[in-house]
């Protein structure tokens, strides 16, 4: 069992996702989860949601006090329903760049939050539309050589090319043309989501 005097649980061991709770100002501890991902080939919000809200059940199985356990899982959505993954090598970050490049796709975060002592739980999601503009062969390669993004689906970070002060404005160096939603959200946590359902709940 996990004994700690906070109210609230991040199951994750995702540095931005810890980033952005703390700078939206709340506190909480951390009990990475257990829970292995399932991994699909096309996307819908039953998948999603099955790996988000697995990740907080199964912490709060070893929380042993009254807390809300928070937990998330970010698809990428290309052509409605092809899902770029993370990259397992080299060559799948470049094949998922190029297809990315020049084309609009769809980020989806899916917040779980569960209850511990009853397992209360309820799951939103959060859907930001990004759009590429044309890349180079070098550009890709560059990219994935100096940032290495294999620990992230469709293998790019969106902090990596802009900040949240200039999302709707992204300079023409950026592989990000243009963003239609929540910057967070493609980073891997909304907070304005998490906030209405933290009050909901």
């Amino acid at each position: 069992m996990i004994y700690a005097d906070k109210k609230l649980i991040l199951a994750s061991n995702s540095p931005r996702r810890r980033e952005i709770l703390k700078r939206f100002g709340y506190k909480f501890d951390i009990v990475n989860s257990n829970y292995k991902e399932d991994k699909f080939d096309t996307f819908s919000y039953e998948n999603i949601k099955k790996n988000s809200l697995g990740k907080a059940l199964e912490a709060a199985q070893r929380i042993s006090y009254n807390a809300v356990i928070i937990s998330a899982d970010t698809m990428v959505i290309l052509d409605s329903v092809c899902l770029l993954n993370k990259p397992r090598n080299f060559d799948e970050a470049i094949f998922m760049l190029k297809r990315l490049s020049g084309k609009t796709h769809a980020v989806v975060t899916s917040i779980s939050l569960v209850q511990s002592n009853s397992l209360k739980n309820t799951t939103q999601y959060t859907k930001t539309l990004v759009t590429f503009r044309e890349l180079s062969q070098e550009e890709i390669v560059n990219y994935i050589n100096t940032k290495n993004p294999l620990d992230k689906a469709g293998s790019y970070g969106i902090q990596d090319f802009l900040s949240e002060s200039d999302f709707k404005n992204p300079p023409a160096c950026s592989f990000i043309k243009k963003i239609d939603g929540d910057y967070f959200n493609v980073v891997g946590f909304s907070p304005y989501t998490f906030e209405k359902m933290l009050k909901a709940f």
